[in-house]
């Protein structure tokens, strides 16, 4: 039986959003589109508001840092962040989780592992390189190479691998939601940004992922 875990990034395996709210930030005061220099100027983007977004897709992200945009405008401009932020990330990295890397390891050994996230294209490989974590991951799917739901994606990662099992690894309301539409089993990521209104197996540190999962698949 071929066993797969399906990761989930943001909340999950790091939290990208300092960073990432600090290079919006110097984006949005080059390149957002207004006339006035104040308003440009005035315009922050916190941490808070970024670990708010994370997990939406592209559109919805868009929607909710920048909601007095134009649809065209708010979408070029998170292009233009997207882009600037894939550049921060592989050079800088973010904040990853204790025992990230050991746990990873000691899961590659008998289960086969994926990546599947609502981000921008680049953004997984980002993360990826640098931490040279490609030797663990045999997959990666996201919104932003094919416009799909997570849940679609989910089940895609699932079916072009052949796992006869399949758990998938979140920490918001969002992920156990994707997850019951690709039709995999869930894991909580307690630690991360969301809460789970339905009872589901549940992990506090990354470390308890081996013990957790061999209960579930």
């Amino acid at each position: 039986m071929k066993r797969g875990i399906i990761f989930d990034m943001d909340g999950t395996l790091w939290d990208s959003a300092q960073g990432v709210a600090e290079c919006w930030t110097e984006v949005v005061r080059r390149e957002y589109p207004a006339s006035d220099k104040e308003v440009r100027n005035g315009k922050v983007i916190t941490t808070e508001k970024i670990q708010s977004v994370m997990g939406l897709t592209m559109d919805k992200l868009a929607e909710g840092v920048f909601p007095e945009l134009p649809e065209d405008d708010r979408m070029k401009l998170l292009d233009k962040c997207c882009q600037a932020e894939n550049a921060y990330l592989e050079k800088h990295g973010g904040v990853l989780y204790p025992e990230v890397e050991s746990t990873l390891r000691k899961l590659s050994e008998k289960y086969h592992l994926y990546i599947v996230s609502n981000c921008q294209s680049g953004y997984i490989e980002a993360f990826l390189k640098y931490y040279d974590f490609g030797r663990y991951f045999e997959d990666i799917e996201c919104y932003g190479n094919n416009n799909l739901k997570k849940g679609d994606n989910i089940r895609l990662v699932a079916d072009r691998n052949g796992l006869d099992a399949a758990v998938y690894v979140g920490d918001i309301q969002g992920d156990y939601v994707a997850s019951m539409e690709g039709g995999v089993k869930f894991i909580h990521a307690a630690y991360g940004f969301g809460s789970i209104k339905q009872e589901t197996p549940v992990i506090n540190e990354f470390a308890e992922l081996p013990d957790v999962v061999e209960s579930v698949i």
